[in-house]
């Protein structure tokens, strides 16, 4: 056994028991044990760690750990590039798609509608929605740390807030989405893309008074369900406004309705 001291910042102590939270403290790491291993072993998930020193120096993952070491390590940065320092993963190949695990279904609507490429369904098992986000290099976003330990997963986001209003707060700060966001581009049913549609090819699905009133409708590449801007489109510009508004939670929906 080696005997090493951790020391975790800011946010990742959350994950720990409170007794080791927010000082240094020894722990006995197993002969030969990686960093990513004994940081797990004490209940950070590994992608909320955008960081680690061992004796003030940067390390990757796969470092292994030996006695009278000290380690720290830290979470996402946000606003500061700390790239040169380490990389500790590859970025996404694709730029920033999700997917949602069960429980966080108004989110993932929240970031349809802002635009985002979001996968959702209500019951994703844990495996299901391991293997997606590693076969389609997706960012799995969840409030189950034991889902973000599962190995296969490269790109995560362990949501810290209950609020669904917060949640959405914490995604677009964490991946800096503000300026990425193009609103009302996808469904909020099935997550497909829109496209703008002649009125005359989708006139037996829409409502008589809407095909009378309105000029502009939409279809989704998807599941072919039919948007057009009715009277609510203003109340949704102001929603994705306040949404954007980055350090400050969106109103709830009783509030703009």
């Amino acid at each position: 056994m080696a005997n090493v001291t951790f020391r975790f910042y800011a946010e990742l102590n959350d994950f720990l028991a409170p007794g080791l939270r927010q000082r240094s403290f020894p722990h006995s790491s197993a002969d030969n044990a990686s960093v990513k291993h004994m940081i797990e072993a004490l209940g950070v998930p590994h992608t909320e760690v955008e960081l680690i020193l061992v004796n003030g120096r940067p390390v990757d993952f796969s470092r292994r750990l030996e006695e009278g070491e000290r380690v720290s390590v830290y979470p996402h940065f946000g606003m500061f590039d700390i790239t040169p320092l380490m990389n500790l993963r590859r970025p996404p190949a694709r730029g920033c798609r999700f997917i949602a695990d069960a429980h966080l279904g108004q989110l993932a609507k929240n970031l349809r509608m802002l635009g985002f490429d979001v996968l959702y369904r209500n019951d994703y098992s844990d495996a299901e929605i391991a293997r997606i986000a590693a076969s389609e290099d997706r960012i799995v976003l969840t409030r189950d740390r034991d889902l973000l330990i599962r190995k296969e997963i490269i790109h995560g986001c362990y949501l810290h807030a209950v609020a669904c209003d917060e949640q959405l707060v914490e995604v677009i700060s964490r991946f800096n989405l503000a300026q990425a966001a193009r609103a009302f581009s996808r469904c909020l049913t099935c997550n497909g893309e829109l496209h703008s549609i002649d009125k005359s090819r989708v006139a037996d699905r829409v409502p008589q008074h809407s095909r009378q009133v309105y000029e502009r409708f939409f279809e989704c590449k998807g599941c072919a369900q039919v948007y057009w801007e009715g009277s609510h489109v203003d109340r949704m510009r102001d929603r994705v406004a306040q949404m954007l508004e980055l350090g400050t939670p969106p109103a709830s929906d009783e509030e703009t309705g």
